[in-house]
């Protein structure tokens, strides 16, 4: 099972730097939104291939236009939450405000629900479990937030499911989709998104799919964007982790849909056999 998705936001919406922090901050920055989402409408028009895109609620209230345009092509939307803050830095009642105006400027501009949900930079920690209960309160019924390894932003490095199962807390459940780690050079390594799938060679990448049961990605529309600018307060190593490999992402992805299947959320929500999926209490 091989999922695709992106997390749609603007090439600025970089975590964790000051520069590029808040929402006041994003308006002295160019925009390269549409630009960026053609890129990736032709790729999955030219593959035939559906996808799940996990969307900003700023993102919705600045481009619904966007928004619309990927809900009649079939494809599913989610929430990425609206502002683009670590979850780690907020407090319950801050979270639960973002992720309930996120939700509420996506179902506005598409007229359906809401039901999934991505954590900017996979930032749910063991400290902040709180927020799946805030999300089922909020009618998400599938989280995608999940990152099994240390990870800049969190994760939840000591999980040990890589593959779909059910999270039970105080009563609650909700359906999960974790990234995935595979080994390479004695380190566990998230390869299908982010700053890896832009390092490692294809055919490694081909190889650690093809070994693979399960496979969640991640990309963003910056992920192919060659000639975005570059953000002068970053430093050399984020600069490195940013940029490096910009140039053959997107040749490199659409090799893989054309070598692999890939489906969107939706129908990997129905191959799954939940009846039999680790219940994982947190």
């Amino acid at each position: 099972m091989n999922i695709l998705t992106f997390d749609i936001e603007e090439w600025f919406h970089i975590l964790d730097n000051n520069s590029t922090k808040s929402v006041e901050d994003w308006g002295k920055y160019e925009s390269r939104f549409y630009s960026n989402m053609d890129r990736i409408f032709d790729l999955l028009e030219e593959t035939n291939t559906k996808a799940t895109f996990f969307c900003l609620g700023w993102v919705a209230e600045k481009y619904p236009d966007v928004i619309r345009r990927i809900n009649k092509l079939g494809h599913e939307i989610g929430s990425h939450s609206y502002a683009h803050q670590l979850v780690y830095e907020q407090s319950p009642q801050e979270y639960q405000k973002d992720l309930e105006r996120s939700i509420k400027f996506i179902e506005d501009t598409i007229g359906e629900k809401v039901k999934y949900y991505r954590s900017p930079g996979f930032s749910i920690t063991k400290h902040t479990l709180w927020a799946f209960d805030i999300m089922q309160s909020l009618g998400i019924e599938v989280d995608c937030s999940i990152f099994p390894a240390k990870r800049a932003h969190g994760g939840m490095n000591g999980f040990k499911y890589s593959e779909p199962v059910i999270l039970s807390k105080t009563g609650n459940s909700i359906k999960a989709f974790p990234m995935m780690t595979q080994p390479i050079l004695g380190k566990e390594v998230v390869f299908s998104g982010g700053g890896y799938f832009r390092l490692l060679p294809y055919k490694t990448i081909k190889n650690l799919i093809s070994k693979s049961n399960y496979v969640m990605t991640y990309f963003h529309p910056r992920d192919f964007d060659a000639k975005q600018p570059v953000i002068k307060e970053l430093s050399l190593l984020r600069k490195f982790k940013s940029y490096y490999g910009l140039k053959r992402a997107l040749p490199k992805l659409s090799s893989l849909l054309k070598e692999f299947e890939f489906i969107d959320l939706k129908e990997a929500i129905n191959q799954v056999d939940w009846e039999k999926v680790p219940v994982v209490k947190i």
